[in-house]
């Protein structure tokens, strides 16, 4: 990959958009992960305002950390970033008190979970329509069109994707190039919504590039029966993903009433 040149344009696509759209600049939710540290460094290198919410849902502290460093880092190099904290964890815990209760806790992990997306989703909205700006998204190819690994209306929620054409691993290389902190290029991902140290590895089952090296022998039309051994085991997991999250990719579907009914 032509890592400056697609770092250039991917930077000169977000500008454009923006000027078209008659907005401002950006608003990005920065998690303490690689993706929305790349993702909010190429809005900052837009020139245009570029506003970084932290928004820790019983958070770990190291991914706070990284997040308030990450902030930090653009704060002293682009002038156009600024910043946001809002602690969401008393919002939560009302939403969850509010609720009926149930049997076992377990039974409802995943769905929180995804609470906790569609909260940081509404608030990035609420700023996003106070300052004028566009909600940037972090997703990247696996994630968004590989194996479905977000939140429908949650971190899925989002005016434009800048980095969704990029593999996991093309998302490193920019961070690299952009001088993201070694301490987010080192950690492990996670997208956490869990309150415990789980990374996405754990949740998928396989590691982003052995999920890329599935995506890529998908598009060139291999099956399971290719396959032995682990390679197996990860092609088998990525089709599973992939069509248990086909409601993520694909649009909305629509009812159409047939001529003549109406």
């Amino acid at each position: 990959m032509q890592v400056e040149k697609v770092t250039d344009h991917i930077v000169n696509w977000l500008k454009e958009y923006a000027q078209k759209a008659g907005v401002k600049g950006f608003v990005i939710g920065v998690s303490g992960g690689i993706d929305s540290a790349v993702t909010s460094t190429l809005c900052a290198k837009t020139g245009l305002p570029t506003l970084c919410l932290e928004m820790p849902i019983h958070q770990a502290e190291s991914q706070v950390s990284r997040a308030l460093n990450h902030i930090q880092w653009l704060q002293d190099n682009f002038e156009n970033t600024s910043m946001n904290r809002v602690d969401l964890t008393p919002v939560f815990d009302s939403f969850v008190a509010s609720l009926p209760s149930v049997d076992n806790e377990e039974d409802r992990f995943l769905t929180l979970a995804n609470a906790r997306a569609r909260l940081r989703m509404t608030t990035l909205y609420y700023f996003a329509g106070l300052d004028g700006l566009l909600v940037a998204g972090t997703g990247n190819k696996v994630e968004d069109f590989g194996v479905g690994f977000y939140t429908k209306y949650g971190d899925g929620g989002v005016d434009l994707s800048p980095i969704a054409d990029l593999m996991k691993s093309e998302v490193y290389e920019i961070a690299r190039y952009l001088g993201v902190n070694q301490d987010i290029q080192k950690a492990a991902p996670t997208d956490g919504l869990w309150g415990d140290d789980r990374t996405d590895e754990d949740q998928l089952g396989a590691s982003y590039d052995e999920l890329e090296w599935a995506m890529n022998m998908q598009e060139q039309g291999k099956v399971s029966s290719d396959f032995s051994g682990r390679e197996k085991v990860v092609f088998d997991k990525y089709i599973q993903l992939n069509r248990a999250n086909q409601h993520k990719m694909v649009p909305i579907p629509v009812c159409e009433i047939p001529v003549g009914l109406k």
